[in-house]
C-alpha cells in the first residue's frame, strides 16, 4: 500500500482515499483540494451508465441486445447502423468513430448522425459518441416517465449508493452529457464504488470484455498485468481513478492534476 501511495504522491495528487472491508485505511488530500470540494470525474463519469443500462434491463424498459435501430427509425434504415446495438455502445464496439470527449461532446442529435467507420463489434474505439446514442435511446425510452437519463440514474443508482453529485456539465441544448460531465467529491466517488462492490454480482454483466477489447465491458475497465485478477476500474483524463478489487474487499478513489499517472503502474505498486 505504501508504495501505490508514494506513487500517487508523484503524480500530481489531489486525494486518495483506500478503504478495505469498508474501512477506510488511507485518505490524503494535496493540490488544493479537500474532503468538501468536489472534482470533474471526466471520463470516469462513463462507469455510471453500464450499471444503470442493467438496472433498467432488470426493469423492463430496454434490453442490451437491442439495436438502437428500435428506437430510431434512421437506423433501422441504414444497412449498417440497423446492426448496432444497445451493448455495441456501451462497450465502444459500435463501429463508431474516435472523437466526442471533453469539450466535443455532441448533442443527442447531432451523435445520431455520425457515420459509421467499422461493422458493428469488430474494433473497439475510445470515445464519447457512443455513450451520447445510448443517452437519446434511453432519453425515448424514459418518455413515458416524464424524467430524463440523469434524473433516472439518480433514482436508481446514485440515491441507492448515497452518492451525491455537486453538479453535472449541460450541453448546448441545456441537456446533461452521459460520458463526461459529473463532479463529485472524493468521499462520494468512494461510495459510489463501495456500491458498486456491493453489488458486483448484480452488476456482473458490466465486467465481462469483448472479442474486440477482452479489457473493457460496459463502460469498466478490467485489471492490467500484475494487478489481482478482479480488479475493475473507472478511469478519467488526468489522472481521476475508481479501483474496485473484489478479492480484497478493496475501493480506492483517486483525483490528480494531471501528469503521466498511470493506472497499471499505481495497481501493481498496490498490495491486496
Amino acid at each position: 500500500m505504501q508504495e501505490a501511495v508514494a506513487y500517487h504522491e508523484r503524480h500530481k495528487p489531489q486525494a486518495l482515499i483506500v478503504s478495505r472491508g469498508g474501512n477506510v485505511e488511507v485518505e490524503e488530500y494535496d493540490g488544493g483540494l479537500d474532503a468538501s470540494k468536489p472534482h470533474a470525474l471526466y471520463s470516469g463519469t462513463k462507469s455510471f451508465w453500464g450499471p444503470l443500462a442493467l438496472v433498467a434491463q432488470r426493469e423492463g424498459l430496454l434490453q442490451l441486445d437491442e439495436t438502437a435501430g428500435a428506437t430510431f427509425p434512421s437506423w433501422r434504415e441504414d444497412p449498417v447502423k440497423r446492426q448496432v446495438t444497445i451493448r455495441h455502445l456501451l462497450t465502444l464496439t459500435a463501429g463508431i468513430g474516435f472523437g466526442g470527449l471533453g469539450n466535443a461532446v455532441p448533442v443527442y442529435e447531432k451523435a445520431l448522425a455520425v457515420q459509421l467507420k467499422d461493422r458493428p463489434g469488430s474494433r473497439f474505439t475510445y470515445g464519447g459518441i457512443p455513450l451520447q446514442i445510448f443517452g437519446a435511446i434511453l432519453s425515448e425510452k424514459l418518455k413515458p416517465r416524464k424524467v430524463t437519463p440523469h434524473e433516472y440514474l439518480q433514482a436508481m443508482i446514485l440515491k441507492p449508493a448515497g452518492v451525491e453529485i455537486a453538479s453535472w456539465r449541460r450541453l448546448a441544448d441545456g441537456t446533461q452529457p452521459l460520458p463526461t460531465g459529473a463532479f463529485l467529491t472524493a468521499r462520494n466517488w468512494l461510495a459510489y464504488g463501495q456500491y458498486v462492490l456491493a453489488h458486483r454480482a448484480e452488476f456482473a454483466e458490466c465486467f465481462t470484455g469483448t472479442e474486440a477489447n477482452p479489457r473493457y465491458g460496459l463502460c469498466w475497465w478490467f485489471a492490467p498485468p500484475g494487478a489481482a485478477t478482479d480488479t475493475v476500474y473507472a478511469s478519467g483524463s488526468g489522472g481521476q481513478a475508481l479501483y474496485v478489487v473484489p478479492s480484497a474487499a478493496l475501493v480506492v478513489a483517486r483525483f490528480g492534476g494531471g501528469g503521466s499517472f498511470k493506472h497499471d503502474a499505481f495497481l501493481k505498486r498496490l498490495n491486496v
